[in-house]
């Protein structure tokens, strides 16, 4: 099955070289390209890609609103949204998360860690460069203050292994050989909790596991 991305920065020389690596992927297929937020999501709407590529500062319309309005609430077909940026800002970094990113690279990430970003949002799990996930773990134990109300109180025991593992950054394949369940177990458990902490993906699961305080205790 051939993964179908759109790419959206405004530097044409980036939307080249990401073109090139994921065309050398027989399962990755580059169907648009975008100048800007604006034309980013109209593009979207007309070629339905399974995953965008979205840089944040852009003309007339930014990635960040550009996210918004590809995963709003009731949307059709939303893509899974990946965002590519230079910038390793804290607020960058929450507002894609909040805004529904299942990703977040920096630029100079990699060939590598591209395309298996790529593959993960297409299988819908989350992949954050290494540098921003150390960054992003920290800020929220030290930022974290006074725990939500009964952090966990309604996960189950198993879910709850699940949660602080995802947290950590674990893939569902390593979190199924880490408790000696499938991967499709995993999947289930996932959809559930996100179902009951209202989280639309797996880095929110990560991000609520920390805010919460559920990782401190």
């Amino acid at each position: 099955m051939t993964i179908r991305v759109l790419l959206a920065d405004d530097q044409a020389m980036v939307r080249t070289g990401f073109g090139l690596i994921l065309a050398a992927e027989d399962d990755i297929e580059v169907v648009a390209e975008a100048v800007d937020g604006v034309q980013a999501v109209e593009l979207t709407a007309r070629h339905r890609p399974d995953v965008v590529l979205m840089d944040i500062r852009m003309p007339r319309l930014d990635g960040l609103e550009a996210l918004r309005l590809l995963r709003r609430p009731g949307a059709a077909e939303p893509p899974q949204v990946i965002v590519v940026t230079t910038f390793r800002d804290e607020e960058y970094v929450h507002r894609a998360l909040l805004g529904g990113a299942c990703g977040f690279l920096l630029k100079d990430s990699g060939p590598a860690l591209l395309v298996e970003a790529v593959r993960a949002a297409a299988s819908g799990e989350a992949l954050i460069s290494p540098a921003i996930t150390v960054w992003l773990l920290c800020h929220f134990r030290t930022s974290a203050t006074t725990p939500a109300a009964a952090p966990g109180a309604e996960l189950s025991a198993r879910e709850t292994e699940v949660v602080t593992l995802v947290a950590r950054g674990l893939t569902n394949a390593e979190v199924a050989a880490r408790l000696h369940i499938t991967v499709g177990t995993v999947k289930t458990h996932l959809t559930r909790i996100q179902n009951k902490i209202e989280a639309r993906n797996r880095v929110e699961i990560a991000a609520w596991a920390w805010e919460s305080g559920l990782m401190n205790s």
